[in-house]
């Protein structure tokens, strides 16, 4: 039987957390590249994958997986701005330190599991703004070849004007949340 358990971040939580991500920030200024931040989250994806974790911290962790294929899916051509977002958000699964050391059996990720709770919430404009496209991408792509059309001709066109309208919206559904702001 399946139990749940609600925690509250105090406003102190949240600012040690706040410490800990300029923390890796300074840990990494100049050493690591954008590239290089979206492979250490990708190692811990494939860390969690590999490693026995419990499922309540394994399901967040692979959560991040839509944060990074964002990054890489070059239809979606994420704006300069919202990519260094993203990437910013990023930086703590760089930092050498974290709050628990992933070393320690059964916890050891329970800080990376919470901080991805964090970044999916402040990041929410951009994620579900990239989701609804892949929806979209997807749904036309069947349309089209029901149809017995290519779905690769004029993909571009059919693509743009639903990628426009939908990064367009990010500023906005970021700015009607009143939520906690991580800086990166």
């Amino acid at each position: 039987m399946p139990l749940d358990i609600t925690f509250t971040l105090s406003d102190h939580d949240l600012d040690h957390f706040q410490a800990v991500v300029d923390k890796a920030k300074l840990a990494i200024a100049d050493k690591a590249t954008p590239d290089d931040i979206v492979a250490a989250a990708g190692k811990l994806i494939a860390e969690a994958r590999s490693a026995d974790l419990p499922e309540y911290i394994a399901s967040r962790l692979m959560r991040l997986e839509v944060i990074i294929n964002m990054l890489g899916d070059t239809e979606w051509k994420l704006g300069e701005q919202e990519r260094a977002r993203v990437i910013g958000a990023l930086t703590y699964f760089c930092a050498p330190e974290d709050v628990i050391p992933d070393s320690m059996p059964g916890l050891g990720y329970l800080d990376d599991a919470i901080y991805v709770e964090l970044v999916l919430r402040e990041l929410h404009a951009e994620v579900t703004s990239y989701e609804e496209f892949c929806t979209y991408r997807s749904a036309e792509e069947n349309r089209r070849r029901e149809k017995g059309l290519d779905p690769r001709v004029d993909r571009e066109a059919w693509l743009a004007d639903k990628r426009a309208t939908l990064l367009s919206t990010m500023p906005k559904l970021r700015k009607a949340s009143k939520r906690w702001r991580l800086r990166w």
